[in-house]
């Protein structure tokens, strides 16, 4: 039996941005085609512990980037365009900052405004560390190296008392 705590509790881009309580917004950008997508889906989306981070502390927002419809975004409407194989979604583009690159994971913060795209596969262990980053406001006063070697180290005495338990 599974409950909604299961899983990430992912919606669309209308709904993320129309919540009367702000919070940070998580935007999964995939497609359909993309296999690395596909694998998150299945490996690091249904971490338990991610799951749970992500509900409590975020809007998630999983977007196709090759969605037909068009989205209004901060007032500007956004459509999907031809072109290649299969095309893109200007906003897709938009909060790429041009890299259509899948998976993307593209945070953004409470007034909706992109802190930073992250593109590629993220295991669970570094996705752990990334939506901390970006949920407790560590990237506003501290930089990515040096934030993951304090990580590291606060992991330490449960990787150690692991060890001395098997």
């Amino acid at each position: 039996m599974s409950s909604s705590q299961d899983k990430i509790q992912w919606m669309s881009w209308e709904d993320a941005i129309s919540q009367p309580v702000k919070k940070k917004i998580v935007v999964d950008v995939f497609t359909e085609w993309c296999g690395w997508c596909k694998k998150m889906d299945k490996s690091t989306f249904r971490n338990p512990e991610i799951v749970k981070y992500v509900n409590e502390n975020y809007y998630a927002v999983k977007f196709d980037a090759e969605y037909k419809n068009d989205i209004t975004f901060k007032g500007k409407n956004y459509k999907f365009v031809k072109g290649g194989r299969n095309g893109y979604h200007e906003l897709a583009a938009e909060i790429l900052q041009g890299r259509l690159s899948f998976p993307t994971l593209v945070f953004l913060d409470e007034n909706h405004a992109v802190i930073q795209p992250i593109p590629g596969f993220q295991d669970s262990g570094t996705f752990k560390q990334i939506m901390r980053f970006f949920a407790e406001d560590h990237f506003k006063h501290t930089p990515w190296p040096k934030y993951t070697r304090m990580y590291e180290q606060a992991l330490q005495p449960v990787k150690q008392a692991a060890v001395k338990q098997h």
